[in-house]
């Protein structure tokens, strides 16, 4: 299999979860009855697989890789050339993970409320290297959502006790008056660090951008018929331990939106027309970044290492050696660390999402 000098696509790798959604990614797929289904997400250039209940012995979430004529499990073809795919920094500290899992998420109903654990706390208490700190990009709202928001960190903060008996009789109205609405728009960018609580609005299309692991707690139970069982609600352990995951901050919507919200800055210019922003730092995070690479007309693009990349508006065709790949809108793809420059080219213009892992220290 000839995969070097190419650029990696991947097929579609719908994933079930304990919600409802997809119907905007059936639409994607070009199925011929769009739906709402327990198929809410699609993983993109994922080595991770999905922990669902209930479903412990199928293997779902890891990617599945397009290289020219050929289709190879994403994982296995990282595994033939780690260095090239990687790159030799990134493998000397981190091995064959790319240390990040990127999704598509589109939301019927609004999310569970669920937090996830910092990675210090996966670490201690979990055996896990790996926490769950997200990033949010806002693609696009359902029409039908007049007022498209998430949950985020507590604005009427609840005792620990008074939460911890909200989760054991599952008052849900009582869960919600802890939050406020934060509003979210497309186009708006989101880090969510480790224990925040938190819930995505109905109505939603986003990319997730996040440590690569499927652990939560989530405090919230049923959902769009569906009732989790015990053992998926509190990462296999009881809520007394996971109380702990809780930051119980009380922070005004203000406040929120100045901590959660992340402000794009220029990082360089392509061109006097094209330049790449920073949306997600070293300075919010040291689990990974995000970028976005406003282009029009044509530009050279060199990156130090790897990146999954997704067409957030327009069209573009990237060529990398002889080589030249059509991409529009929500067409993602994996740039591999071994891709010295690429040739990005867009009549209309286009942005580009792109999604890195973190640095090497």
């Amino acid at each position: 299999m000839n995969y070097k000098q190419k650029l990696i696509r991947f097929t579609s790798n719908r994933v079930w979860r304990t919600y409802t959604g997809g119907k905007i990614l059936d639409q994607l797929e070009q199925k011929s009855s769009p739906e709402d289904t327990h198929f809410p997400e699609d993983w993109i250039g994922s080595t991770t697989q999905a922990v669902n209940p209930d479903r412990e012995n199928i293997v779902e979430g890891i990617s599945y890789a397009s290289v020219g004529d050929d289709i190879v499990r994403f994982d296995k073809l990282i595994s033939l050339d780690p260095n090239y795919f990687l790159g030799e920094h990134h493998t000397k500290a981190f091995d064959l993970n790319p240390m990040l899992l990127v999704k598509f998420l589109d939301s019927s109903v609004r999310l569970h409320f669920q937090a996830h654990p910092t990675a210090e706390f996966a670490r201690e208490h979990l055996n896990s290297n790996h926490g769950k700190a997200e990033g949010y990009y806002i693609l696009d709202v359902r029409e039908s959502t007049t007022n498209p928001y998430v949950y985020v960190g507590f604005q009427h903060p609840p005792s620990r006790s008074a939460f911890k008996a909200m989760i054991e009789t599952q008052n849900i109205s009582a869960m919600e008056k802890c939050f406020e609405k934060i509003p979210v728009k497309p186009g708006d960018c989101l880090y969510i660090p480790g224990g925040s609580p938190h819930a995505i609005g109905e109505g939603i299309l986003m990319v997730e951008i996040m440590e690569p692991s499927d652990l939560a707690v989530r405090f919230e139970f049923t959902k769009a018929g569906y009732t989790m069982p015990e053992e998926a609600r509190f990462m296999k352990r009881d809520l007394d331990f996971c109380m702990d995951v809780f930051d119980f901050t009380k922070l005004s919507v203000p406040e929120a939106i100045a901590k959660f919200y992340q402000r794009p800055k220029i990082e360089h210019h392509y061109s006097n027309a094209s330049f790449q922003e920073t949306l997600i730092d070293e300075k919010t995070t040291d689990k990974f970044k995000v970028k976005k690479s406003t282009i029009s007309g044509t530009i050279g693009k060199a990156e130090k290492g790897f990146y999954i990349g997704i067409i957030v508006t327009g069209e573009c065709s990237i060529k990398i050696g002889n080589e030249t790949t059509h991409l529009k809108k929500l067409d993602r793809f994996f740039c591999p660390a071994g891709v010295e420059m690429t040739e990005i080219s867009s009549e209309l213009g286009v942005e580009i999402l792109e999604c890195y892992p973190p640095s090497v220290k």
